[in-house]
């Protein structure tokens, strides 16, 4: 994958405080995911800790890049979702390996340089866990850097985002979007920019998963039950069957251009009998059903009540 354009700003201003001494001990790479954070993350680090990098780059060869490749540099550690006693995974960070991170941390780094903790997802911590952090936030170390990945950063405390040098990563200008999704050998890059709302990273996995295939089924689909054709019950079971929360992703969101179409006085493209405040009252259903599936109910009734509301 080539590089992505979109972070040169902020590369370059991280870059510059490195040169100057005066990198922050914690950043916060927040913004939604499939924009490049955790690339980014890896990039800077692996430049940081390489013994001979050139304005950043790693040089990919020497001693701490190979120990990097090979997941087992000492002065490295990734804290995410651990196992539960039980051995099922957890699904949130935990006190008990803050607890962890803050006495590794605390040792001297076993090649005398920087020592780098990364945490992903950041917004997984409990509420005892960022409590934990705080210490270590609060009087860090010489020459250790927190690194901090979050897609929902509005789920930390205050007291941690205060702490942070933050670095947020945002949706790019669509010709940028476009022309690195071109980059990258999708055809349809204006199509699978428009599934991913501008996000061109989405729009790439996207691309490659088949979700364009998926999205172009939902829209056929919905056309089919406003023209008074198909089965609600089969269209159901195809949807629960096929990944159904980005279906209903694909759904919303296909309600969403009715209404706009409508509101232009243009051809809806999926000819429904719904008004703007239906369409509107439909796209928000989709949404809560898509976060209902998450949960106990029956997901083949969530969406058959779902599917009989459309006309």
């Amino acid at each position: 994958m080539s590089a992505m354009p979109w972070h040169a700003a902020d590369w370059s201003r991280l870059q510059a405080r490195r040169e100057r001494d005066a990198l922050p001990h914690a950043l916060l790479l927040c913004g939604p995911a499939g924009l490049g954070k955790r690339a980014f993350a890896q990039r800077f680090v692996r430049g940081l800790l390489c013994a001979r990098a050139q304005d950043g780059e790693a040089c990919g060869q020497c001693r701490s890049c190979l120990l990097l490749d090979a997941g087992t540099h000492p002065d490295v550690v990734t804290l995410t979702f651990g196992l539960r006693r039980d051995g099922t995974p957890r699904t949130e960070i935990v006190i008990e390996q803050i607890r962890e991170l803050s006495a590794r941390l605390a040792m001297s780094s076993q090649f005398g340089g920087w020592q780098v903790a990364l945490i992903d997802p950041a917004d997984a911590m409990n509420a005892a866990a960022a409590n934990a952090l705080l210490k270590t936030l609060e009087e860090p170390s010489g020459q250790t850097l927190l690194v901090l990945l979050a897609d929902a950063p509005w789920r930390l405390p205050q007291t941690i985002r205060s702490r942070c040098q933050r670095i947020e990563f945002n949706v790019p200008p669509p010709a940028e979007a476009q022309a690195w999704l071109q980059g990258q050998g999708v055809a349809q890059a204006q199509v699978a920019l428009d599934a991913a709302l501008g996000n061109p990273g989405l729009a790439l996995a996207w691309a490659q998963q088949g979700a364009l295939e998926r999205r172009a089924e939902v829209r056929r689909d919905l056309a089919a039950l406003a023209a008074g054709r198909g089965q609600v019950t089969d269209m159901a079971k195809r949807w629960l069957d096929d990944e159904a929360a980005q279906r209903l992703w694909f759904a919303a969101q296909a309600a969403a251009d009715e209404r706009r179409a409508q509101s232009t006085q243009a051809a809806p493209p999926l000819a429904s009998a719904m008004d703007g405040e239906a369409l509107a009252h439909w796209y928000d259903a989709a949404n809560r059903t898509r976060d209902a599936l998450r949960g106990p109910l029956r997901g083949d009734l969530l969406l058959l009540e779902l599917l009989a509301q459309w006309r």
